[in-house]
């Protein structure tokens, strides 16, 4: 069973599987495609990610695929905490440019459901976070692209400065939003 909670950009989702708790430990269904069909959401994913970060203020993104390798990703923390953002980068979008973040957690057991047509990228805020996430297309560098984190039209209030985050090469030399290459808002 998912607890589907939708955020204030239509298409992205906050999940929250149920989770059974026991002397053992616990159980859980961390991905179901009937029950996220249920709820009207029909992806197929083919390709998992994983990354490790060792230490807090890690900053990965944003990152996106073009058509006609777009990808949609359902994102989970398996230990540590992140605040996870998705930018809708939709031309046309009456919220293009706008974005929702929340805090991803090994203990909040919570996930986000990241659509087609949105740029997204995660802070780690502990040592030794791993993220993991399932994405509906695979890797194509020749369709990769990526928006800076902290391009002042998005605006994102990420909980770090942007002095304080660790950045790959990619990332420090990312387009802003203005220059990049965009969704049709139909996407």
């Amino acid at each position: 069973m998912l607890d589907l909670k939708p955020t204030s950009l239509e298409g992205v989702v906050e999940i929250v599987p149920r989770k059974f708790d026991d002397e053992r430990g616990f159980f859980s269904e961390t991905y179901s495609a009937q029950a996220l069909a249920e709820h009207g959401v029909d992806l197929v994913f083919r390709q998992d990610n994983h990354s490790y970060s060792e230490v807090s203020g890690v900053l990965r993104g944003l990152h996106y695929q073009l058509q006609p390798r777009a990808q949609a990703k359902l994102v989970r923390v398996v230990r540590g905490r992140i605040f996870d953002v998705a930018v809708d980068i939709r031309r046309g979008s009456p919220t293009l440019g706008k974005w929702v973040g929340l805090e991803i957690s090994a203990e909040k057991w919570n996930q986000l459901l990241v659509p087609v047509g949105f740029a997204h990228g995660f802070v780690t805020l502990e040592p030794a976070t791993e993220v993991v996430y399932k994405v509906t297309d695979y890797y194509s560098p020749e369709h990769d692209r990526s928006i800076r984190f902290d391009d002042p039209q998005i605006g994102i209030a990420w909980p770090f400065t942007a002095d304080m985050v660790q950045l790959s090469p990619k990332d420090r030399d990312a387009l802003p939003l203005a220059a990049a290459d965009l969704f049709d808002f139909d996407t």
